[in-house]
């Protein structure tokens, strides 16, 4: 076990991986990615690929920055006062910093579910047209039907939902109004998800059901996920991304990050020394 991270030939490779993960898919990239909370250096030249059909962790102990940096991926952080993101992030091989970007269409391309479920105060059925009805998706009431329905059963939703879409969607347990936030997220059609703790706020029940979805999703999208949860990262993910005070320390498959480490603090949080 070794105390500093491999070197390598390239000035942006990714730290504690001998490649990028998954070259020939990767769907989104940051390379030397810095955010600046005014004085505080919260995210530190953070270099990380999110490829099509896997799922990235982000794991560390709290304020590590994963969180920080899982909302640069579509521009979250430019709604927040004194917040100064640099680096070059890239979907699609595009700049997202861009000025030319557009802020709304990334939001609708880099979809996001957080750590609490937010549905809307409207009906389960207006949760999941909305989106849809603002970004133009659907010309028709049967399309907009449509693209409900297949949006909650891609959620695993439909069937328990499907007699009562006009109720309130507050009338949903909370690892409903979880898969609806993650319905609603679908149903713009996005390329990327990102999920921040979308589990912590539920029983293990309801995280199993969540779990099991998001495994079922990674055939279809480029997934991201920050989670506190050790034992569900090692479940669900294929790639896994260690930081450690707004660094990241280690990053490359899920198995070899979780049972051969090449970095010592890496196996030290993973063994639960500190964290």
């Amino acid at each position: 076990m070794t105390n500093a991270i491999a070197p390598t030939n390239s000035a942006h490779a990714i730290p504690g991986s001998s490649a990028r993960a998954g070259r020939g898919s990767i769907k989104m990239s940051a390379r030397a990615v810095n955010v600046h909370y005014g004085a505080t250096h919260a995210v530190k030249d953070a270099v990380l690929d999110i490829s099509i059909n896997e799922v990235t962790a982000l794991i560390g102990p709290s304020g590590c920055g994963k969180s920080t940096l899982l909302r640069c991926f579509n521009r979250m952080n430019d709604d927040i006062v004194g917040c100064r993101v640099t680096g070059d992030i890239r979907l699609d091989g595009e700049p997202i910093n861009d000025s030319e970007m557009d802020v709304v269409e990334l939001r609708a391309r880099v979809g996001m579910v957080f750590q609490k479920p937010y549905p809307f105060p409207k009906s389960i059925e207006e949760n999941i047209a909305y989106g849809p009805r603002i970004h133009g998706l659907a010309k028709k009431g049967m399309e907009l039907d449509a693209i409900v329905e297949r949006s909650l059963q891609r959620a695993g939703l439909w069937d328990e939902v499907r007699d009562r879409l006009g109720s309130p969607a507050n009338s949903l347990s909370g690892g409903q109004q979880q898969r609806l936030c993650i319905a609603r997220a679908l149903a713009v059609d996005p390329e990327v998800i990102l999920m921040d703790e979308p589990c912590s706020a539920l029983d293990p029940i309801a995280t199993a059901k969540v779990e099991e979805l998001i495994d079922e999703l990674r055939g279809g999208y480029a997934i991201a996920i920050v989670t506190h949860n050790l034992q569900q990262a090692a479940r669900i993910s294929q790639k896994t991304a260690f930081f450690h005070m707004g660094q990241l320390i280690e990053y490359g498959p899920t198995s070899e990050i979780f049972t051969n480490p090449k970095v010592q603090k890496t196996n030290d949080y993973i063994t639960g020394r500190y964290g």
